[in-house]
């Protein structure tokens, strides 16, 4: 009724409506299924050309088109949104094995838009049709379409391995998938391994599959032990270095060439960061720079001085822009019965070959239901063959042929049907035997059809030999070779050794505002140094012009400041922010000369750390490096040296936790194990030091070491007791 009013609470209403939102969002829009590695648009798209004959050997069509079937039929959201979706099939430096075939211009690795839909034509691939055979004999299920008139299937045969193989990208309402491109080949021999031998675990299936393979080629510069804990958990990332060569010139010039970048990264928005760069200074090893690309990727890299080493010039390159990405792996998928979940390799391998199980049961059912029609008709032919003038008379003769013809040879309705449609010229002699011929062929297969549903393991050494040929027709020629190198992880090259920057000594100084500059010289006070007014020294660091500085803050980041390149004079300094991203509800927390070889504690103010390399705590870009993971209500607390064999822990409680350095993991980034135990409140303090040594603290003006340590020592995450007398109120070892 259109005057019914009903009264709902607001937050009851919303919540509904966006529960409703978001599962559209995860179910229709952003996860892949882990059968077919579709999402619904593309699956949608690949099943219209299928039903407009766009085969691989057929002609082209226009995308408009395509577009247009698509959305007017199974997708009815926007053009743009289904033809964008198109284009990315079709581009070969965006997935590895094009779903599309597209004739015009359909963009390219510049980042140049594609043509207009009117202009443009495509038609289905080898791959695409691999994922296609079969849905044509009950193969998969269907569902009506958003208006009820057609059909469309829930999933695709997935005769390919597109989920791994070509990899997926979403973002939905609370989650999001990340999956990289891989070798299909290689994915094909991991499920062969692991149909022979099903309790295989990561290890084995990474010697059949190291790594991600990257339409655009590249070096994954990944050691083997975050590659396999990623494959292990579904979570991890990889890094993704440019390909780059040396080429030698006259009198002893060279110059360092890129012939491959890495994936997804925007070759013109890499040159103009690069050219950013340059102009700022900030790649001072670099001498000048050169798009030369035609049909392929070339980059060439002038050093300023013939001294510098091919690899302190990359090393700077790397760090500083996009010759270096970091891929992210989150394999969060639709599962067979439509749940979102985070699988590793092994479950995503296992519900795809799953699918492929379910797949050949169906179609051979199927095949067999159609044989016995078929041998049915058959044997009426047959029947009505020896007596040929007879099945004439009751044609002509009688009023109800059909009924004369199941009375007079035992027929059944469909056989009497068929003969009554025969066409006179299949009454040769000649017919008859194709007809027996036929009849022989087709009970032969319908044995061995039984003979699959009957014996599971003919039907996976039957999946064994569909995969052996999957891998043959795509896994070898140009576009199954390997492109991405599997380098592991990169020789530490010493930067700084080749910077044009003098040695000398600095004081750090950084106010309470967040004003930083540099002092010349080592400080020992900050006696004589002026600041804004209302504003006062907070930190004083002694270093040198050549060193890294790591500023942690609260959010749990680390980011890298070059101690030559900050303001020095008798003036105020720069604002830290300017410097940096760091977010305006964010604090510094310490800053301090990093040593690539030295170990630092980092722990939130719930008492939850981990031990990280300085090399970790590197990141040459300003957004910085999360180092220490954080949950909502939890901030970044204390970062300090792990020199020493023992921790010392203080709680807000003024509880004192000694144990051993070596129960901390060591990281490169995470949210840590529990330090200490709390009732109430959280951590105030930590410190690394030797055990044969004492802990010491400060005490006023005064510094008191501790040596009778025993009361205090016990193990990781217990809640400690009250400290030593004298120890400060604060809870802090620096007083």
């Amino acid at each position: 009724m259109p005057d019914h009013i009903e009264d709902v609470r607001l937050a009851d209403a919303l919540s509904e409506r966006y529960l409703a939102y978001a599962l559209s969002t995860i179910m229709q829009r952003s996860l892949p299924d882990v059968r077919d590695g579709l999402k619904p648009v593309h699956r949608r798209l690949i099943y219209a050309m299928r039903l407009l004959r766009l085969d691989p050997d057929a002609g082209f069509k226009k995308c408009a088109r395509i577009v247009g079937d698509v959305m007017g039929k199974f997708h009815p959201h926007g053009d743009a949104a289904i033809y964008d979706a198109m284009v990315r099939l079709a581009q070969d430096f965006a997935v590895r094995y094009p779903l599309v075939e597209g004739q015009g211009n359909f963009g390219n690795i510049d980042g140049d838009n594609p043509a207009a839909m009117r202009y443009t034509e495509a038609r289905l691939t080898e791959v695409a049709q691999a994922l296609l055979d079969g849905i044509n004999e009950n193969a998969v299920d269907f569902r009506a379409t958003y208006d009820g008139e057609e059909q469309e299937p829930e999933v695709l045969p997935a005769g390919f391995p597109n989920l791994l193989a070509n990899g997926a990208a979403g973002i939905a309402v609370g989650m999001a998938t990340s999956i990289p491109p891989h070798n299909a080949g290689e994915i094909c021999s991991a499920a062969i391994h692991l149909i022979r031998d099903p309790g295989a675990g990561t290890d084995a299936l990474l010697q059949h599959m190291p790594g991600p393979d990257f339409p655009t080629g590249g070096l994954l510069v990944e050691n083997a032990d975050a590659i396999r804990a990623a494959y292990e958990t579904g979570r991890g990332g990889f890094r993704v270095r440019a390909r780059w060569a040396v080429e030698q010139g006259r009198f002893g010039t060279w110059s360092a060439v890129v012939t491959e970048i890495p994936y997804q990264v925007q070759k013109t928005r890499l040159i103009e960061q690069i050219a950013e760069l340059m102009e700022a200074k900030k790649l001072p090893l670099l001498g000048d720079m050169r798009d030369e690309s035609a049909e392929t990727v070339r980059i060439v890299f002038e050093p300023r001085s013939r001294t510098v080493e091919p690899e302190a010039l990359m090393e700077t390159l790397f760090r500083a822009t996009a010759l270096e990405q970091r891929f992210p792996l989150n394999m969060n998928v639709l599962t067979a019965d439509r749940t979102p979940r985070v699988l590793p390799l092994r479950e995503v391998l296992r519900a795809w070959l799953d699918h492929r199980h379910v797949v050949l049961i169906r179609r051979s059912r199927h095949r067999l239901e159609a044989a016995r029609k078929r041998l049915e008709i058959l044997d009426g032919f047959l029947k009505v063959f020896l007596n040929l003038d007879e099945v004439i008379r009751i044609i002509r003769e009688q009023d109800d042929a059909k009924a004369g013809l199941m009375r007079a040879f035992g027929l059944s309705e469909v056989q009497a049907e068929a003969i009554l449609n025969m066409r006179l010229r299949s009454l040769r002699r000649l017919e008859e035997m194709e007809i027996k011929r036929e009849h022989k062929t087709l009970t032969r297969e319908g044995k061995e059809l039984e003979r699959l549903l009957g014996d599971e393991k003919l039907r996976w050494a039957r999946i064994v030999t569909e995969l052996e040929a999957i891998r043959e027709k795509f896994g070898d020629g140009p576009l199954g070779a390997r492109r991405t190198t599997i380098a592991g992880a990169p020789v530490a090259v010493d930067v700084d050794a080749a910077l044009p920057v003098e040695r000398e000594p600095i004081t750090v100084l950084l106010s309470e505002k967040g004003w930083l500059r540099a002092a010349r010289g080592h400080l020992a006070d900050a006696e004589g140094q002026k600041f804004k007014e209302g504003d006062a020294l907070r930190l004083m660091l002694a270093c040198e012009t050549t060193d890294r500085l790591a500023v942690f803050a609260s959010d749990g980041r680390c980011y890298t400041l070059r101690a030559g390149d900050l303001p020095r004079g008798r003036g105020d300094g720069q604002p830290i922010r300017v410097m940096l991203d760091l977010a305006a509800e964010d604090d510094i927390l310490t800053l301090f000369a990093c040593r690539e070889a030295a170990r630092y504690l980092v722990a939130s103010n719930t008492g939850r750390g981990f031990v990280v390399r300085g090399a970790d705590l590197i990141a040459e870009k300003r957004t910085g490096k999360q180092i220490l993971n954080l949950k909502d209500s939890e901030t970044a607390r204390i970062c300090v040296p792990a020199e020493g064999d023992h921790v010392a822990v203080v709680g807000e409680n003024r509880k004192l936790l000694v144990f051993p350095l070596a129960e901390l993991p060591e990281m490169a980034r995470g949210a840590g194990v529990q330090l200490q135990k709390y009732r109430e409140g959280g951590l105030a303090d930590a410190k690394v030091f030797r055990l044969a040594d004492g802990l010491s603290w400060k005490s006023g003006e005064r510094t008191r070491t501790e040596t009778g340590l025993r009361e205090w020592l016990g193990e990781r995450a217990q809640a400690g007791k009250m400290p030593p007398a004298g120890f400060p109120r604060s809870g802090r070892f620096g007083g």
